[in-house]
């Protein structure tokens, strides 16, 4: 499929209109389209740094192009090469996956993976030598910049790499001890010895009462293998004192904030030298290489008052640096439509925005489960609940597959089977629709616009753009292509990429789309109906987009504002007038939609 002459030429002027690299800086956060990328799964433009400057085997390099749990070569010199088919697309913001140094491999024997992801970091104030250097990052930024493209940075301040040990239980799989059970002011239980006098507890933040904290060995007799002794930078990070050491969370409870997600050292946030250790890293990231904003890794499990420091720090960081639309959002994961816990982020922890679990939930629940479009409804509610209200939700990034929690393509084969692809490719696309046109900020997890489905969650939907050599990777049935990942996938004629350059196109053209004020309209409580206005801010002309999540043809009223006398078409078959005020027959195909303009009646 090829770009028609209509959609060329929009996306043409809306790029040049919005790249130009003298006023990028001037858009919003919800006037972006986000593209997300693991760099190790992108594209390999220098195979040299393929074992990031290391020797041996994978075990030492971490480099292993046949394991999915491994290193596989992709670096920023790829992405700089691969940055023409991501503007293509009609992205104007690269979410950018830890690029810092990382402990090349950690786990059990024969348990071991590498830290190809970016999460397991020992040094925060590089880039690993598996991604390249600090030069390479430069020139992406700069190159991304000239394009008008924004550039995100993925963050970490809930841990590092797995290096203080336990001397109680081997490896990383210590149990969870709690303040209860082990105190801060005895060793090892509430019959040790005392320790940390004067000490008050975590709860009491300030610089004074956290100097009384002298000793590590509270729940654990904690120590740092001779060969990892220096290996953190910067050098502060090192000492023990600085970490919770209390075992593994169990992700509820106390142990949620202060436990090690799985083995990795859990900082101590509460502890006032830590957070301003943190703004100081992060806060160079800004000023060094002027990235234009965050995704906040493991926002969930970091106390509360350290965003209220942190957060702020940053834009006010941003704005020193000439940044002014800082775009900050928090990972609060979730399986399910949880609004208490992403909204709780914005009006407690004070996070500007943070990524919309709850939209991925409620649109996989209606394009892949046999229920109806309601929970879309019941969702967005929520909306008036975050800090700031609507205008925040409007800025809350919105996706429908991830690294983590895997890709939409898996869920509607898994939920709905013995369905034709040709069905899933179809839900897909009405699935980026949704993201796109609703309110909040679309992210397109790379991969998703070349039709990978992944076969599970986390290593399982992290395939490679460029040729694998993964077997479990390779024998995917891709959507809407023929191809597999044995070979490079950027696409642009692909179904997937062609439908979101579209979307693209039509998002930058129409303000509505991007800054309107969302009105949910109409919606069934089963397959079938969606219908939300959004309201231009400038014209209070609506834009009518209506879905049909069913697969079965669909003709139905739905409510419009009574003074709108005509619409036209911006996608699908749009009537030219509403049947009487204040109602709008749609007719729509089996999982598709239609976007209708109000427009001055002639």
């Amino acid at each position: 499929m090829k770009v028609t002459k209509y959609l060329a030429a929009v996306l043409g002027l809306a790029c040049t209109a919005w790249a130009s690299a003298d006023d990028f800086r001037a858009r919003l956060p919800q006037d972006e389209v986000i593209y997300f990328l693991l760099p190790d799964r992108f594209e390999n433009g220098d195979p040299k740094n393929d074992r990031g400057g290391l020797k041996g085997d994978r075990l030492k390099t971490g480099f292993d192009p046949t394991h999915k749990g491994f290193y596989h070569g992709g670096d920023l010199r790829g992405l700089i090469q691969r940055l023409d088919y991501i503007q293509g697309l009609g992205a104007t913001a690269i979410w950018l996956g830890p690029i810092y140094k990382n402990k090349p491999v950690q786990g059990a024997p024969g348990q071991e993976s590498a830290g190809y992801h970016g999460y397991w970091i020992t040094d925060f104030t590089r880039v690993d030598d598996h991604f390249g250097s600090q030069q390479d990052m430069k020139d992406l930024v700069e190159h991304a910049h000239a394009r008008g493209i924004k550039v995100y940075l993925d963050i970490i301040t809930n841990h590092t790499a797995d290096v203080i040990s336990y001397r109680q239980c081997p490896g990383s799989e210590c149990a969870y001890r709690s303040r209860a059970d082990y105190p801060y002011g005895k060793a090892g239980g509430t019959n040790g010895a005392s320790i940390n006098d004067g000490f008050l507890g975590d709860s009491v933040q300030t610089d004074a009462n956290f100097a009384k904290l002298k000793r590590a060995d509270f729940a654990y007799d904690v120590f740092v293998p001779a060969a990892e002794a220096s290996v953190k930078v910067p050098a502060w990070l090192n000492d023990p004192i600085w970490y919770h050491n209390r075992g593994n969370s169990l992700f509820r409870g106390e142990s949620s904030t202060m436990g090690d997600f799985a083995g990795l050292d859990d900082l101590m946030t509460e502890n006032p030298r830590v957070a301003q250790g943190f703004i100081d890293i992060y806060g160079q990231w800004i000023e060094e290489f002027g990235v234009d904003g965050f995704r906040i890794d493991t926002a969930r499990h970091v106390n509360s008052e350290f965003w209220q420091a942190f957060a702020p720090a940053m834009l006010k960081k941003a704005a020193a640096r000439g940044i002014p639309n800082f775009h900050i959002f928090g990972e609060v994961a979730a399986e399910v439509v949880d609004i208490p816990s992403l909204t709780r982020a914005t009006r407690v922890d004070k996070l500007p925005t943070v990524l919309d679990f709850a939209f991925r939930a409620a649109v996989i629940d209606a394009l892949t489960l046999k229920t109806g479009p309601d929970k879309l409804a019941a969702m967005f509610s929520g909306d008036t609940l975050y800090e700031g209200g609507e205008a925040t939700a409007m800025q809350l990034p919105t996706f429908v597959s991830n690294h983590d929690a895997g890709r939409f393509g898996f869920y509607a084969r898994k939920n709905l089977p013995g369905v034709s692809d040709a069905e899933v490719l179809q839900r897909m696309i009405l699935a980026h629709a949704m993201m796109f046109t609703l309110r909040g900020v679309p992210v397109i997890y790379s991969g998703d616009e070349q039709g990978f489905a992944g076969d599970g969650i986390d290593q399982d939907a992290r395939e490679d753009m460029f040729p694998s050599r993964v077997a479990s990777y390779n024998d995917n049935v891709l959507l809407g292509t023929k191809a597999t990942t044995a070979v490079s996938n950027f696409d642009r004629g692909h179904p997937v990429y062609q439908a979101i350059v579209e979307l693209s196109a039509l998002r930058k053209e129409h303000a509505a789309l991007r800054r309107g004020k969302q009105i949910v309209r109409n919606y069934a409580e089963k397959p079938g109906l969606f219908a939300v206005s959004r309201v231009d801010p400038q014209t209070q002309r609506e834009i009518l987009i209506a879905f049909n999540t069913s697969t079965e043809p669909l003709q139905v009223n739905v409510e419009v504002d009574a003074r709108t006398h005509a619409f036209r078409s911006l996608k699908g078959r749009c009537a030219p007038q509403p049947s009487a005020p204040g109602s709008y027959k749609v007719t729509l195909e089996p999982l598709s939609y239609v976007v209708c303009a109000a427009q001055d009646e002639t």
